[in-house]
């Protein structure tokens, strides 16, 4: 079958594309943002506090973050505690950050320049 490999596999671009998927959403982006500088697992509590969100809402992020295997989480007691699945995560957040300052900076700049522009008739 075109598209896939051999025995069925998902070819990585494919695997990719659903881990943006489980990425492409504020809320987790928030979620992941907290974990990345906490000192070691989170507990919900933490995290609910911290993003605002309805405790239902944040159960159905972190269900698919940890779907998708960007979150783990631990049991301890009647609380549940969060961490980053693997440390190169932070490194995406950082990267993804620096992708959209660069690019922010040069909507800016073609901005500046539009303004600097002379006036033209009809405006």
């Amino acid at each position: 079958m075109q598209g896939f490999l051999a025995g069925g596999e998902r070819p990585l671009y494919e695997i990719k594309a659903n881990l943006f998927k489980a990425l492409a959403h504020p809320a987790r982006i928030r979620v992941l943002e907290i974990l990345s500088v906490a000192d070691g697992p989170a507990p919900v509590s933490d995290i609910l506090e911290q993003t605002g969100l309805e405790a239902t809402l944040l159960s159905q992020h972190l269900a698919v973050l940890k779907r998708h295997r960007v979150v783990e989480a631990q049991r301890v007691g009647n609380a549940v505690y969060y961490q980053l699945a693997h440390p190169k995560i932070s490194e995406l957040l950082v990267i993804a950050r620096a992708f959209l300052a660069d690019t922010l900076a040069a909507s800016r700049e073609q901005i500046d320049a539009l303004s600097s522009l002379p006036p033209v008739a009809g405006s």
